[in-house]
């Protein structure tokens, strides 16, 4: 049994068997179709495609993110068993579950004062916030112990850059981070909006590209001008796609073509239920690491 547990939210989107490989613990947000509830939990209560297909259907979704009652009752079966807990959140710039864990944490604390329980903000979304997790499972699988994790994530968490295009505008109209005239002129003319997560962990418009072939080509571009050692990066490469595969696969094979040194093959995701619900589908979301990402 391990020291001390590494643990995210559902939306880090990675499989469970990705995280059951890197021994990373999770717990579920919610998300309505139709009315109905249903947990986060990876695509068992409802498959991805499912879901995507219901919201190309027309179904109302919506979101619910986990409480501080869940996450005491989450967080002290750890506690029970003598470990040690490293709780990352999902960005407080999308999110308030990264306040409902503090408050869970400044309870038990005083229940648990021999443990430690870090809560961290990831200012990520997504594979991305994945692609984190996996970096720090590595870290503890080479011996670094939790108060030098948590250090370590706090110091290089804004080095995970995020980018996201989408062919499909209406969810974010609909989610009112474009407005409808927006929205309908994009469609109009074929806009694919390029966007990224700033310093804050907020998902911001950066440029107004024309077609889908340009879109593809400044991601990449993107990678190539802010990745750790720009074509020689040598790190790895993570894509979440809101089932809209071909897409990831095309920014997936020119990542691969370009940067020669990566580190290994790059993995697509699916963007889970509870991010999906406010993209729609669509979205390609590319992870990599970075210079410092600002404002």
């Amino acid at each position: 049994m391990q020291e001390y547990i590494l643990s995210c939210c559902s939306t880090a989107d990675l499989t469970p068997e990705q995280l059951a490989a890197i021994d990373v613990e999770f717990i579920p947000f919610h998300f309505f179709v139709n009315g109905v509830q249903y947990d986060d939990d990876l695509g068992k209560s409802m498959t991805y495609k499912d879901f995507y297909n219901a919201l190309r259907d027309g179904a109302e979704t919506s979101t619910s993110q986990v409480n501080e009652g869940e996450f005491i009752d989450y967080f002290e079966k750890f506690l029970q068993n003598g470990q040690d807990i490293l709780h990352v959140s999902l960005s407080s710039g999308i999110s308030g579950v990264y306040n409902s864990a503090c408050i869970a944490r400044d309870e038990l604390i005083k229940k648990y004062p021999e443990r430690k329980i870090y809560v961290v903000d990831s200012l990520g979304a997504s594979a991305g916030y994945g692609m984190l997790m996996d970096h720090l499972s590595t870290l503890r699988a080479d011996g670094m112990g939790i108060d030098e994790i948590h250090e370590w994530v706090e110091a290089h968490k804004l080095n995970l850059h995020h980018w996201f295009f989408s062919t499909d505008l209406s969810f974010y109209v609909k989610g009112g981070r474009i407005s409808s005239a927006s929205g309908w002129f994009g469609t109009l003319l074929k806009i694919c909006p390029l966007l990224n997560m700033d310093n804050l962990g907020r998902l911001i418009p950066r440029y107004k590209v024309r077609g889908m072939k340009l879109v593809k080509e400044r991601i990449v571009k993107k990678m190539i001008e802010h990745a750790v050692d720009g074509i020689d990066y040598s790190g790895k490469v993570f894509i979440s796609q809101s089932d809209c595969y071909e897409d990831a696969l095309d920014v997936a094979k020119a990542i691969e073509s370009k940067f020669a040194k990566m580190d290994g093959k790059v993995t697509i995701n699916y963007v889970g239920t509870t991010i999906g619900s406010h993209t729609g589908p669509g979205t390609v979301a590319l992870f990599f690491w970075g210079d410092e990402r600002g404002e």
